[in-house]
């Protein structure tokens, strides 16, 4: 990531100078229209800032800061400054006892950079991969209002929410991820290990062997002897499938969508987050066009962001988004004629919090039917391949004793 260093016009005559990270000029300039300023001349150059800074991140490994750490010290902040503690020491409080080393330093960086004349906002910038572009924005405007514990407190409500989707998302998968492992380790074990000492004893019998076992020994030869090419081979396939998702984003979206329940979970856990991220947006001041910048690049699914993206621009206009959203197939029609009330009520921001509520759970009940769903089709599946396994061991069994007889 490159440093720029800018001049900007705050003001009618206020000009501000300093640094930030940014992948490209645009991506620079956009952070700054973002801040609220003008730029004027803005420069990429490696300043002492950045070069200092870098060696001491790489230091700690993996940069990842959770979601989790981000929340705490969003409530945290929020608490201190209510309290009257300045946010100079308020960062330091915190990052002493952080437990996260990077977000450590981290917020040691942002009362740095405070300490040099630079807004909080500012601050937050030059770690991007941190603080998201909405987390900024909802921070500069509590700064502009002079409301910068609300904000706080409204990004740490919006976080603990979004820790809560996915707790409850990594819930519901735990128990049929620990299943598939376990079976699929038993199925490998028995190829592996126990196949070949069976095989040795029907083959000593010198009898034709059933079809199903001889395509059971088949199986294991070939995993024995081949395990490693295998391996290989699910490790490319892996990656092809990464990168065809990667490139066929819109496709995948597309088919995604069409897929019975849980097509229909995906769009109500996009329309969920794009809600409640306009309404933060809007309850802290920001207008429904920034909101609407803000909230359309969260998204995963690629057809509904071209939805949005298509409506923004109509809204740019001057059009209602209620009605151009009531053109796509995507919103449901009293989501669309809920957004209609509330702009022309101008209440639009209580509507955007009313749709996220809805959503949110309707979200966990699809949530919960589709793990109920899941759990007996993953027990069907490992019982079915294990059921093969043993019945393909105990036939050549059953045939001696039936020649026997």
């Amino acid at each position: 990531m490159a440093h720029y260093h800018y001049r900007a016009k705050k003001g009618p005559s206020e000009t501000v100078e300093g640094s930030l990270e940014a992948q490209s000029r645009e991506e620079a300039i956009e952070k700054l229209s973002l801040l609220g300023y003008l730029p004027v001349q803005i420069e990429e150059r490696q300043d002492a800032a950045g070069s200092s800074r870098a060696p001491e991140a790489v230091q700690f490994g993996s940069q990842a800061v959770k979601l989790r750490d981000i929340s705490i010290f969003s409530g945290q902040l929020s608490s201190l400054i209510r309290s009257g503690v300045t946010i100079l020491k308020a960062l330091g409080i915190i990052a002493e006892q952080t437990e996260n080393k990077y977000f450590r330093y981290v917020l040691n960086g942002i009362a740095d950079d405070i300490k040099v004349g630079r807004t909080f906002s500012e601050s937050l910038l030059q770690y991007p991969h941190v603080f998201s572009t909405l987390y900024v924005a909802i921070i500069k405007a509590g700064e502009d209002t002079g409301t910068l514990h609300a904000s706080l407190e409204r990004i740490t409500a919006h976080l603990r929410k979004q820790e809560g989707i996915l707790s409850k998302v990594k819930t519901a998968l735990v128990y049929p991820a620990l299943m598939t492992i376990v079976g699929a380790g038993t199925v490998v074990f028995m190829l592996m290990f126990v196949i070949p000492r069976i095989k040795d004893i029907f083959t000593s019998m010198g009898q034709q062997l059933p079809m199903p076992t001889r395509i059971l020994i088949a199986t294991s030869d070939i995993l024995r002897v081949s395990w490693f090419w295998l391996l290989i081979a699910g490790i490319a396939a892996f990656s092809g499938i990464k990168r065809l998702l990667r490139t066929k984003k819109e496709t995948v979206s597309a088919v995604t969508l069409k897929i019975p329940l849980y097509g229909s979970f995906i769009r109500k856990a996009e329309i969920a987050q794009v809600s409640r991220t306009m309404e933060l947006s809007m309850k802290s001041g920001i207008n429904i066009l920034r909101a609407m910048e803000l909230s359309i690049p969260i998204l995963d699914n690629e057809i509904i962001r071209k939805e949005l993206l298509a409506a923004y621009e109509e809204v740019k206009q001057g059009g209602s988004l209620g009605r151009n959203l009531k053109r796509t197939a995507i919103f449901p029609a009293f989501v669309t004629n809920f957004i209609i009330i509330g702009e022309e009520s101008g209440k639009l921001q209580e509507v955007f919090g009313e749709i996220a509520d809805y959503f949110e759970k309707d979200t966990d009940e699809t949530l919960r039917l589709l793990t109920a769903q899941l759990e007996p089709l993953m027990i069907l599946i490992i019982g079915a391949v294990l059921g093969y396994v043993v019945i393909a061991m105990l036939l050549p069994i059953f045939q001696i004793n039936l020649m026997v007889q």
